[in-house]
């Protein structure tokens, strides 16, 4: 009797003994994260369009031939904080809103499991080789929001580790991440964007109208709107025209012939506005990150009036910041 059971006895041993070693090599698994970091560069708040950017996750998991490992993927708010709407980076107490995506429409924000925020992770799997090793590459997507003239410069960054990365990887055959069970990996990275001082300048041209012979003052008004990043300091200047000529006397001309005129920074017409190279010629200002509206006042003096016609002059406005 104990020849015929022992056969028995040593089947079930090794299909115990298989199980096992099923067992201890499914919990050998293993999986390495890495995410570079962020960096959108330069960034031009003044233009008001969006500036997009990317990182890499990589995947490098070892453990049962075959096998499909599924990855729950959970990005937080990061160093910078949040909104209810949007990622920050922060310079000091200044902030510059962002978002990370999973796709490249930046429609999926990606969320967490463990962040109170509407969006939730995308769900990432890979299958492991008949050596029992695979590695996959994933793109996490960025973008820094338009439309954030009145953020000052410098520079903003965002780091994410510790609890503000957690990425949970198990074996499975057809489960998602609504049970999220399994290991967990805890990859760093930053995200980063500088901001320069910048300006942007537009003009409202001066228009004298029609007028006789030029026996008293004509006046009229014109303008330069300057929009530079807050904080930053600026002088306007305006060049002599085509004629270079000096600020108060500068020329309109018809061929050759001439009619004088100045450009000032006052009602008055007392403060001549010129370069920015002579003092007291240009005007100053501090940026506020929206449009700052400087009057030019022009004037036409009395003067030997030359034949009819149309007369005009090209001025050069040159902002130094």
């Amino acid at each position: 009797m104990k020849s015929e059971n022992a056969p028995g006895r040593e089947r079930a041993l090794l299909a115990v003994l298989l199980f096992l070693a099923f067992i201890a090599q499914a919990r050998a698994q293993s999986c390495n994260f890495s995410i570079s970091d962020m960096s959108f560069g330069a960034v031009d708040t003044l233009s008001g369009g969006a500036v997009n950017g990317t990182a890499t996750i990589n995947v490098n998991c070892t453990g049962l031939s075959l096998t499909r490992i599924l990855i729950c993927p959970s990005i937080g708010v990061g160093s910078g904080g949040a909104t209810v709407s949007a990622r920050q980076m922060a310079s000091g107490g200044d902030t510059l809103a962002y978002q990370l995506y999973s796709d490249a429409g930046r429609t999926a924000v990606w969320g967490s499991y463990f962040w109170g925020f509407a969006a939730t992770p995308p769900t990432l799997d890979l299958t492991l080789g008949l050596l029992g090793s695979g590695s996959a590459s994933f793109t996490l997507y960025g973008q820094v929001f338009g439309s954030q003239s009145t953020v000052p410069a410098g520079t903003y960054l965002s780091a994410f580790s510790g609890a503000d990365v957690n990425f949970i990887y198990r074996y499975t055959l057809l489960s998602d991440c609504s049970n999220l069970s399994g290991q967990t990996a805890s990859p760093s990275f930053t995200v980063s964007a500088s901001i320069a001082d910048n300006c942007l300048v537009a003009t409202q041209d001066l228009d004298f109208g029609a007028h006789g012979v030029l026996t008293g003052n004509v006046d009229t008004t014109g303008g330069v709107t300057v929009t530079c990043t807050p904080g930053t300091a600026y002088t306007v200047g305006l060049d002599g025209g085509q004629a270079a000529a000096p600020p108060a006397a500068r020329l309109m001309s018809k061929g050759s012939e001439t009619v004088t005129y100045g450009l000032y920074q006052d009602a008055a017409r007392s403060l001549p506005w010129g370069l920015a190279a002579i003092p007291g010629e240009a005007v100053p200002g501090t940026g506020s990150g929206s449009g700052q509206v400087l009057t030019v006042y022009g004037r036409v003096p009395p003067q030997t009036t030359p034949s009819p016609g149309t007369y005009t002059d090209t001025v050069v406005v040159t902002v130094t910041y």
